[in-house]
């Protein structure tokens, strides 16, 4: 706990000083909004202690971006096995070194493994974590890490039982640096206490390239559960709830009838003992956008919001990484495109020392679960054609 300490109170003490710094830029976006130079960035040598990893399920192509977090912070990926020819030798490319393995056994009993990463199809992604920590490593999992509530039970008995790390990748998050950067500026109280978020999370769906399981919530567990995830991590971490309800939830498959066990559209309000929270998610980023959804979130404060754009700026600014923040003062832009990432030095420091400072079990879990219980719940949503 004392490097989880050391780590905020450095966050806190950075955040503070980009909040009072008199050294903002002199470039103007317009009459009120001050963008602020970047002084966040930090080198990329890495004190942390390596570890041995192996990856198995290649079916989301957010493995690439959970492999590389591990490796740029010292993981030596060993070894990977996946069932489809096409997966293997994509990423065999990416990794030329890393080793095919003949079968999930022969990575799962490989004494010299400390960390498993998977991106397989989410409903599998419960048992394997099950039998991960039933052999004695640490799990990263894209989301949605788990599917159903029943999964959910099994795989928080486990892990008690283990006591090894299952960690649900939530990379809107975790690997969005003016999320990152979001959460340093709410720790030092830039906005005040912090009443509501309200995430976005339209995708485009890019069909022609979706696999069949895509098209069925058995296999993902229904949108909410699925890129609703995202939503109810940050909700959590924003308000700092311990605890929520599930307010309200609803889902649908207002445009694409063809699929008729998929889901396009969900929204839910959900109440949490920290602050309240609105998630929107669907499948309708149009064509014209140059990225794959205009991800947004806002967090409002009792002293100021603080906005997000996380993938894209519509309104001119190139890239990603865009943080708005909004105060009793003025109106200030920060482009956080070069600020660290630190989920994955975290995770590996987590797994040398047992310690929780990337994300703790129980708000991974909580996150999880109520993704789970909202689209459990929600009604179901017809809309003329």
């Amino acid at each position: 706990m004392a490097g989880r300490r050391n780590f905020l109170k450095q966050s806190l003490a950075t955040a503070a000083g980009l909040i009072s710094s008199a050294e903002l830029s002199a470039a103007s976006l317009g009459s009120t909004v001050r963008p602020v130079a970047n002084k966040h960035a930090q080198s990329n040598t890495k004190s942390v202690a390596p570890i041995r990893f192996s990856v198995i399920g290649l079916n989301h192509g957010h493995i690439y971006g959970q492999t590389e977090a591990v490796i740029r912070n010292g993981g030596q990926l060993v070894s990977f096995y996946a069932k489809e020819a096409e997966l293997v030798s994509a990423f065999s490319k990416r990794h030329p070194d890393a080793k095919l393995a003949r079968s999930e056994k022969e990575i799962l009993e490989d004494s010299s493994i400390q960390l498993i990463v998977s991106a397989s199809i989410p409903i599998d992604r419960a048992p394997l974590g099950i039998q991960v920590m039933k052999h004695g490593k640490d799990f990263m999992v894209d989301k949605p890490g788990i599917v159903t509530l029943e999964q959910l039970a099994e795989v928080r008995k486990v892990q008690n039982e283990t006591k090894r790390i299952y960690s649900i990748m939530y990379s809107e998050r975790f690997e969005n640096r003016a999320t990152v950067r979001a959460g340093e500026l709410v720790k030092a109280g830039a906005i005040g206490k912090v009443i509501q978020t309200i995430g976005l999370g339209p995708h485009r769906i890019n069909l022609k390239s979706r696999p069949e399981w895509f098209f069925d919530t058995k296999n993902y567990g229904g949108i909410i559960c699925d890129i609703g995830s995202h939503q109810f991590d940050q909700f959590l971490f924003f308000t700092e709830s311990t605890s929520a309800d599930v307010v309200a939830s609803q889902v649908g498959n207002v445009h694409y009838s063809q699929y008729a066990k998929f889901e396009d559209f969900g929204d839910v309000i959900v109440r949490g003992n920290g602050g309240t929270g609105y998630i929107r998610v669907d499948w309708f980023t149009p064509d014209g956008l140059n990225t794959w959804g205009d991800g947004r979130l806002t967090i409002l404060g009792t002293e100021g919001y603080i906005e997000l754009r996380k993938n894209v700026d519509i309104a001119g600014h190139a890239g990603g990484n865009h943080l708005f923040l909004v105060d009793k003062k003025e109106t200030r832009y920060i482009d956080c495109s070069k600020d660290p990432l630190p989920y994955g030095e975290q995770l590996i420091n987590d797994i040398n020392n047992r310690t929780e400072t990337a994300m703790t079990q129980a708000h991974c879990f909580l996150a999880t679960e109520l993704a789970l219980k909202a689209q459990a719940s929600a009604q179901k949503l017809s809309l003329k054609k």
